[in-house]
C-alpha cells in the first residue's frame, strides 16, 4: 500500500496530466476533473480488490463505474498510471481514432472502461446491475460508482436509487461529487437538490458525509468506513464535498471551469502549483 505522501505525488502528477490533456486539445472537462483526483487516486491505490490485466466481465474482482463521464480526464490519468495502459497514451485524449474519447466508450477497447458514460444519469443503473450480477454468481466483491451532484437532476437516478435500496443491494458503494457546480452555474441556482443525505436517507439508504474530498486521508478513512457498513441490508453512499478545480486557484469554487480548456499562459500558471512527480507522459 502506498503511504500518504506517495498518494499526494500521485494526486499531483494526476492533476498535471488532466491540465496538459484538455490544453493540448483545448477541448474537455478540467473543473470537475481536478476535484475528484483524490478519490479516483485512493480508489484505484488504496481501496480496490483489482486484478492484474483487465476482464470485461470483472469476475471475482471489485468494479468501478464512472456514471458522469465527462471527467474522463482524471478517469484516463488514474487507470493509465495504474497500470491499465501506456501512460503515453494520455497524449491521444479526445483526438480522432484514440481510444481516449471526450466521454469513455467501450468500442475502443479501452482497459479500465466497462460503459460507455456521455449520457448522464444511467451510471446507478448499470452499478446496480453488476452488483446484484456478482450476488447472482456468489461473488463477494464490491461494486464502486461516482456520480455528479448536478446529475442527480436527472430523474433515472432516483427510480434506481428507490429500487436498490428495496432489493437490499448491498455490496453498491455509490459516491456523489458534491461540489454545488454544473454546466450552467451553481446546482441551487439551476435547480437546488436540497438536502441530498436526507435523501438517500429517506430512500433506505445507509449514507456518509466526506467533508473534505479533497484530503486524502479524509478520503482513505470515508472509503473504509463505506466498505465496513456493505454487507448489512443497505446499498452505501458517500455524500463527499469537494471544489471543483482544486489544486489550480484560479479554477476553484466556479463553474466557469467545467468544461473549458486552459490557455498556454493558464496552463503554465496551473502547472506550477502543480509540479512534476511522477514524470509526465
Amino acid at each position: 500500500m502506498p503511504n500518504t505522501q506517495q498518494l499526494e505525488d500521485f494526486v499531483t502528477q494526476v492533476r498535471r496530466d488532466i491540465l496538459r490533456q484538455v490544453h493540448k486539445v483545448n477541448s474537455g472537462h478540467p473543473g470537475g476533473s481536478l476535484g475528484c483526483a483524490e478519490f479516483f487516486t485512493v480508489l484505484y491505490q488504496e481501496i480496490m480488490d483489482r486484478k492484474e490485466g483487465f476482464d470485461m466481465n470483472g469476475k471475482d474482482e471489485d468494479l468501478f463505474f464512472l456514471s458522469n463521464g465527462h471527467i474522463s480526464p482524471v478517469f484516463y490519468s488514474v487507470l493509465a498510471r495504474s497500470g491499465y495502459f501506456p501512460v503515453e497514451e494520455l497524449n491521444t485524449f479526445r483526438l480522432i481514432n484514440s481510444r481516449l474519447q471526450g466521454h469513455p466508450t467501450t468500442h475502443e477497447g479501452l482497459p479500465g472502461v466497462r460503459i460507455a458514460s456521455g449520457s448522464l444519469g444511467q451510471g446507478m443503473s448499470v452499478a446496480i446491475g453488476a452488483a446484484n450480477t456478482k450476488k447472482l454468481n456468489g461473488d463477494n466483491h464490491l461494486v464502486y460508482s461516482l456520480h455528479g451532484d448536478g446529475e442527480l437532476q436527472e430523474g433515472q437516478n432516483w427510480e434506481a436509487i428507490m429500487y436498490a435500496a428495496a432489493k437490499k443491494v448491498d455490496n453498491l458503494i455509490a459516491t456523489v461529487d458534491r461540489n454545488h457546480q454544473q454546466i450552467d452555474g451553481n446546482t441551487d441556482d439551476v435547480l437546488p437538490m436540497g438536502d441530498l443525505t436526507a435523501k438517500f436517507e429517506a430512500f433506505g439508504w445507509d449514507v456518509l458525509e466526506l467533508k473534505d474530498g479533497n484530503d486524502i486521508n479524509q478520503v482513505i478513512d470515508a472509503l473504509k468506513e463505506a466498505k465496513s457498513r456493505t454487507g448489512k441490508g443497505k446499498p452505501v453512499a458517500i455524500i463527499m464535498t469537494t471544489v471543483m478545480g482544486h489544486g489550480v486557484d484560479f479554477m476553484m469554487h466556479t463553474h466557469k471551469w467545467h468544461g473549458v480548456a486552459p490557455n498556454d499562459e493558464q496552463l503554465e500558471k496551473a502547472l506550477a502549483q502543480n509540479p512534476e512527480t511522477l514524470g509526465d507522459y
